[in-house]
């Protein structure tokens, strides 16, 4: 087992925007942990979302390296980099991203039965029942609350055992109080489950319930609890 789950070295986005580079990420390096909780914080702008995309391997660096679970992602092709998120990461958007035409148990089996997982209803059950929506099986996005949306959503996330679990403004779309619930329910699966948890948010008090919490700011760490 790796000491670390997340790595990244030097790490660095540029764009070429009308002709112009554009800096989005200057020169990131910090390691997470098995198990860690990790909030990543800063203002519009600062490069969260950018960065997620390269630790979770959806983008490559300009310059540096991302290790997730030993594996340098900048030296694999599309595919491969495609198949370590299907065997070792979970997503969770601000936007649910549910699929409308299918139940909340839909939602979460059938991205289990794609990967071929064998008892994938019965889990999807039992995953609903642990984010607090036993007995909805059967009720599709639109007749759920926003709350419970992404309680689905945190569910599917969870669904193929992820080693680590990248979250977007996962409350960005809920008022304070069922924001809490969805971080309390990510919380109590990253210590039941030991899956890493690594989250994106402007959210100040979502933030301090993490381990660690890394702040940007024009594309650089401006501070590192754990530094």
């Amino acid at each position: 087992m790796h000491t670390t789950m997340l790595q990244c070295q030097s790490l660095s986005r540029t764009y070429r925007s009308a002709g112009r580079e554009l800096t989005v990420l200057k020169d990131i390096t910090f390691s997470l942990e098995p198990g860690g909780f990790l909030a990543i914080l800063g203002p519009s702008g600062s490069g969260k979302t950018t960065l997620l995309g390269l630790l979770a391997g959806l983008d490559r660096p300009s310059a540096g390296t991302v290790h997730l679970d030993g594996q340098e992602l900048g030296v694999l092709s599309e595919d491969q980099r495609a198949r370590v998120r299907g065997e070792k990461v979970g997503f969770v958007f601000q936007a649910f991203q549910l699929i409308p035409t299918l139940t909340a148990q839909e939602n979460i089996q059938v991205p289990m039965e794609l990967r071929g997982d064998r008892g994938a209803a019965s889990r999807a059950i039992e995953l609903l029942s642990r984010v607090g929506l036993g007995g909805r099986e059967h009720h599709y996005p639109s007749q759920l609350s926003g709350g419970e949306q992404q309680r689905v959503a945190l569910a599917r996330g969870f669904s193929i055992r992820p080693k680590i679990l990248f979250a977007d403004e996962p409350t960005g779309n809920l008022d304070a109080r069922t924001g809490a619930t969805i971080i309390d329910l990510m919380v109590g699966l990253n210590r039941d489950l030991g899956t890493t948890l690594v989250l994106v948010t402007h959210d100040l008090d979502l933030a301090e319930r993490a381990g660690r919490t890394i702040r940007l700011a024009d594309g650089s760490v401006v501070a590192d609890s754990a530094a």
